[in-house]
């Protein structure tokens, strides 16, 4: 129970130094928060998102999860979204992957690991589509690139939504990117996958609000 206490005693250290530094931080922190991003990251202890991008509580909103992906049917998600696009209004929506990243290595191989065997599915369904491309290269190589195409597959799932569909329907200002980290050296890199409109979007995967006719 030590170990927990700290927690606590680490806690009041960090705000009283809040305090010192902001009198009114907590009180206008309580009041309101209004952030342009929700990012969408790995739950690695080593990918602090706020910290890594230099943004104060209130100036990110964030939803972690294994290998930062983005399913249609998981709801948690979906709901973070929902709420980030509709209710706080983000204009940007981020993936951010990292280099090194657990739930990829073990998408890559052939060993059980529990439950979590059917959320790695999603990543394995991104090696077999880049099958070829990803066994040209040497292990290491393979796994920074497998973290890099599933970064942009949840991109694009993203943009396959209908939360995200409508938003630009309403022609409400709003951007998806992705990003990958490395933890060697602090750095965040762009990989060039951003999507703006429903026309990076193929068309079976196009969502409208009311029923559309036939012919």
């Amino acid at each position: 129970m030590a170990e927990i206490r700290q927690l606590f005693a680490r806690n009041r250290v960090w705000a009283d130094e809040r305090t010192a530094q902001d009198p009114e931080f907590f009180q206008r922190l309580s009041r309101l928060q209004v952030p342009k991003y929700l990012w969408i990251g790995c739950s690695d202890s080593r990918v602090p998102a706020n910290e890594i991008v230099g943004m104060a509580p209130g100036e990110l909103f964030v939803h972690r999860n294994i290998a930062n992906v983005v399913v249609h049917t998981d709801f948690n998600c979906l709901s973070v979204l929902q709420y980030a696009v509709e209710v706080l209004k983000v204009e940007h929506v981020v993936v951010c992957g990292h280099y090194g990243c657990g739930g990829v290595q073990a998408a890559m191989g052939h060993s059980e690991c529990g439950l979590v065997d059917n959320w790695l599915r999603h990543i394995k369904d991104v090696y077999a589509r880049h099958r070829q491309e990803l066994e040209s290269l040497d292990k290491e190589s393979r796994s920074a690139r497998l973290c890099e195409l599933n970064v942009m597959a949840q991109v694009q799932n993203l943009a396959m939504t209908k939360i995200v569909q409508h938003a630009w329907d309403r022609n409400q200002r709003l951007s998806l990117h992705g990003w990958i980290y490395d933890i060697r050296d602090g750095l965040i890199r762009d990989l060039g996958m951003r999507m703006d409109d429903r026309g990076q979007v193929p068309e079976i995967y196009h969502v409208y609000g009311g029923v559309q006719e036939e012919g």
